[in-house]
């Protein structure tokens, strides 16, 4: 059965690329088999986002209800099914299943590519690093490829010989005999991992496998415009597999709270305090900002919760890091809790000329 992709992800057919972005990093944080997530789940959502966010496969799945690959439909009485469509499902039907299994598995062109896990870790960045990005190398456990063979498995010095079981196809045939026939399939070979290609001697820290657990120090360049909650994708930097491409790193930035400034968008937002003389008069002032001083030109006559708009001064925007939010001064009037005589005086002169 063909998902929704869009149920899938919890997003509207109109969604623009963001939208399902959003989505698709809410999901598989909440998802993640590493968090104690739905590991099924992880993957359908994982299977949605890989769809959608390319235009050529969405344009595909909104036309035909699915993408092809670049294949195209399949022919024949089938109704345009994909061979993947049935890659996951599982009969109880004994022979039959194996025969079914076979007749889809022989229409898909070939096996499919091993891939490993995808992995997820979080880092903790202050505020003003969210605003203006920042670096940071991490080290993490993972099976990853082993630098002694370099992911071969073979012994140093070792060269490697035409795998045995599969005679260097890379691919294995299994002939299975049913009520209708003998039927084959195919499927990649063990041995080799559908290189072809076997060690002639292992080695010695894999046992021949190519990966193995290692603690990997990991690159992460945070960039600027990054809100809390929000996750990085690093293609190819999850765990590695034999004979296939590794998985992703997805990583969590959790922002942490700054005791004056708030973010709205990309917006900053502060809030400033002024005397009772400076908001009657008018006053020049500046407050400390994120990345220098902001000169603030305050009018005479500005009220409590008034709010000053200083331009280009906020949070560069993510895809044009040329472009800046404002800063937003929020102004607060500080009132004397003591008046001098003088002051009294003026004050009631004030009030008698109704101000």
């Amino acid at each position: 059965m063909t998902k929704n992709y869009y149920d899938v992800l919890g997003v509207d057919k109109n969604a623009s690329k963001e939208e399902i972005k959003k989505a698709f990093y809410k999901l598989a944080a909440k998802y993640h088999p590493d968090k104690g997530g739905d590991e099924a789940k992880f993957k359908e959502v994982n299977e949605a986002y890989q769809v959608l966010s390319d235009d050529k496969k969405r344009k595909e799945y909104d036309t035909y209800g699915q993408t092809f690959n670049g294949q195209g439909p399949m022919g024949g009485g089938f109704g345009g099914f994909n061979a993947s469509d049935f890659a996951d499902m599982q009969f109880d039907f004994g022979d039959l299943g194996d025969m079914f299994g076979d007749i889809f598995g022989g229409f898909g062109g070939g096996t499919r590519t091993r891939r490993g896990r995808d992995i997820s870790l979080e880092i903790d960045v202050t505020f003003k690093e969210s605003v203006f990005g920042t670096e940071r190398n991490v080290l993490i456990n993972k099976v990853g490829t082993c630098d002694t063979c370099e992911g071969t498995g073979a012994k140093k010095g070792s060269e490697m010989i035409t795998c045995t079981t599969c005679n260097g196809q890379g691919k294995v045939h299994d002939v299975k005999r049913t009520v209708f026939g003998n039927f084959q399939s195919v499927r990649t070979c063990d041995t080799c991992h559908g290189t072809g290609k076997m060690p002639k001697e292992r080695c010695h820290v894999c046992r021949g496998v190519g990966v193995t657990n290692k603690r990997e120090e990991i690159h992460i360049e945070v960039p600027a415009g990054i809100s809390n909650g929000e996750m990085i994708r690093m293609s190819g930097m999850g765990e590695a597999v034999s004979g296939g491409q590794s998985g992703d790193l997805y990583v969590k930035i959790n922002v942490q709270a700054d005791k004056l400034w708030k973010r709205e968008g990309n917006d900053l937002v502060i809030k400033h305090s002024i005397k009772l003389t400076d908001a009657l008069l008018g006053v020049k002032q500046s407050v400390e900002g994120l990345d220098g001083l902001i000169d603030l030109d305050i009018p005479a006559g500005v009220s409590a919760g008034e709010v000053l708009r200083v331009k280009n001064r906020g949070v560069p925007h993510v895809h044009d890091k040329k472009a800046r939010g404002d800063v937003l001064v929020k102004l607060d009037i500080a009132m004397p809790k003591k008046l001098s005589k003088k002051a009294m005086s003026l004050v009631e002169q004030m009030k008698e000329e109704g101000l």
